[in-house]
């Protein structure tokens, strides 16, 4: 090879060398793309919801009622989202049952499954008032009980009192509560409250600013479609 074709080629292998990490470069930084969002979406069926059925964006919370991050996150995290996005018909939201707290958490589950059962319309409202009564110190003590369920929901006449007794005692909405077991299974969920936007799910629940920033990234996407 002459001097000549030699330094051709050097030139060649430099270009080539450079280009290579300018491709490089420019995959590390590229913003992951649509597609690229790892999603796992909710099955809602038969699950309570907050606001219109044809919102274009669902966020779930999987909580636990004698969770104490979950009564905090229902006080500060919550009330933003409805005033922000619920009322406006722009998200719906629904909750899962998780019982990572042994029998209350099942207790307490299965009668929120009844009031559900028996009139969906006090389903917020019992599960606010259910929260409510969650002590704010001693969190381990016993406080879900059958009495303290049928003392929150004195004074609501669609719900039959009995029933909801019975339906706590006989176990008779496990298997709506199982339902909620194999979703919070299926979605790895380790913590309470955890958060999910149209299938993402988010690192931290408390970061408001990084819920709004996903929601109104999905409300653009579904403008767009």
């Amino acid at each position: 090879m002459n001097k000549s074709n030699m330094k051709f080629t050097v030139i060649l292998t430099v270009v080539a060398i450079a280009l290579i990490a300018m491709i490089t470069i420019l995959i590390s930084n590229q913003t992951p793309d649509e597609s690229e969002i790892q999603r796992e979406e909710v099955d809602l069926t038969g699950q309570p919801v907050l606001g219109q059925e044809n919102a274009p964006v669902t966020v779930v919370e999987f909580g636990d009622f004698k969770c104490p991050s979950c009564k905090a996150w229902g006080e500060t995290v919550y009330p933003q989202l409805v005033q922000d996005y619920i009322l406006s018909g722009d998200v719906k939201f629904s909750y899962v049952n998780v019982l990572f707290h042994g029998k209350e958490s099942v207790l307490g589950s299965m009668a929120a499954e009844s009031v559900f059962k028996q009139d969906p319309t006090v389903y917020w409202d019992f599960h606010k008032s259910l929260f409510d009564a969650q002590p704010t110190e001693n969190h381990d003590a016993a406080w879900i009980t059958t009495e303290k369920v049928l003392e929150i929901v004195k004074g609501t006449p669609s719900i039959n009192q009995e029933q909801l007794k019975q339906d706590i005692e006989q176990e008779l909405t496990s298997e709506q509560v199982n339902i909620d077991k194999e979703l919070f299974t299926k979605h790895n969920v380790s913590q309470t409250p955890t958060i999910n936007i149209n299938g993402i799910t988010m690192e931290d629940p408390f970061d408001y600013e990084a819920i709004k920033e996903v929601i109104d990234r999905e409300l653009e996407v579904s403008k767009n479609e």
